[in-house]
């Protein structure tokens, strides 16, 4: 098994690499790739070193598997190339996720649509993918009819730039260059990505597009605020969800324990309930602060955490990644 990690020096791609070296997956020969800046530096995987190679020289040895965290722009050029020789694309970008025939993949709410001759896979935001972990066992069991979401990102989400930025700011020092237009460090910014003629951002309308589109619910009423927070461990949401039908909050925490993924932190009489510094560095999508909207029927308020670097980004991957090896490939 050849795997090539595309951008491995960047904030998801090292997260990449971590989760990987962490896995059971047999990898025999690791290719890593990164920008022409960082060709013929190595990375640590496995206890080996490993040489940063180019991209043609990448695709040139014919990767079995090639996770992609490089930025659409490169996603859109060398994707095809890989695939076109067989290589299976595992893109982290939203360059292909709203794509026609392209399949976009929460492992544990829409594997299943996987074909072996699916070449590019494309990895959702990674604020719909903690999303959908929660909305997925709830259509299931109710039905949904309408959501609104508010998102609490991450610096991360942005970058090492962002993270810089926010620090320098901490420590009362000039950032060296501005990820932001503002301040991010004691504020908040209700601006994720670039504002589009609607009034919305673009990560605005990804969580709505994608969600829709993994849930196979072209219909669903669903609108969403995205703003960036000065924290490092995750992204929060906060989710205002009216079901089809009557529920008891009771079985909403049973449907939700039960998901895969989902570890459910609900006790408000004992004050707990998900942060992102509890969520820092773990693969689960944490669920709390569940409980009734009682302006509206049916509708539940509820709190979702989850580390945007890992099970938004790296770790959702990776989970790809071990399914089309245990149950794709071997159907070619």
């Amino acid at each position: 098994m050849k795997i090539a990690i595309i951008g491995v020096t960047g904030l998801v791609g090292e997260k990449m690499l971590e989760i990987l070296g962490a896995s059971g997956i047999a990898v025999d020969q690791l290719i890593s790739v990164a920008s022409e800046k960082s060709v013929g530096k190595s990375v640590q995987f496995r206890g080996a070193e490993h040489r940063i190679i180019s991209m043609e020289e990448a695709i040139a040895l014919a990767p079995d598997v090639a996770l992609f965290s490089a930025g659409g722009s490169v996603s859109l050029e060398y994707a095809p190339r890989f695939a076109a020789q067989g290589t299976v694309v595992i893109d982290n970008s939203s360059a292909w996720r709203m794509q026609d025939g392209i399949p976009l993949i929460v492992p544990e709410v829409n594997a299943h649509i996987l074909r072996p001759e699916d070449k590019i896979i494309a990895n959702p935001n990674c604020s719909t993918i903690q999303l959908m972990l929660v909305l997925k066992p709830l259509q299931e069991a109710f039905g949904l009819k309408r959501v609104v979401v508010s998102t609490y990102q991450s610096v991360t989400g942005t970058g090492v730039k962002a993270v810089a930025q926010m620090d320098a700011e901490r420590a009362g020092q000039v950032p060296a260059e501005m990820a932001y237009k503002y301040q991010i460090d004691r504020n908040c910014l209700p601006q994720v990505d670039v504002f589009l003629e609607s009034g919305y951002t673009k990560e605005e309308m990804k969580v709505i597009e994608e969600s829709r589109k993994i849930l196979s619910l072209p219909d669903l009423q669903i609108t969403c605020t995205a703003v960036r927070v000065p924290v490092t461990g995750g992204h929060s949401e906060s989710v205002n969800i009216e079901l089809a039908r009557p529920f008891e909050l009771n079985d909403v925490r049973r449907v939700l324990s039960d998901f895969p993924g989902i570890i459910l932190t609900d006790d408000p009489q004992n004050q707990l309930y998900p942060m992102p510094i509890h969520a820092h560095n773990r693969d689960e999508v944490f669920v709390g602060r569940i409980r009734r909207d009682e302006s509206l029927a049916n509708t539940l308020n509820l709190w979702i955490v989850a580390d945007n670097l890992r099970k938004g980004a790296a770790t959702n991957a990776v989970q790809i990644l071990e399914y089309v090896i245990e149950n794709v490939m071997h159907r070619r």
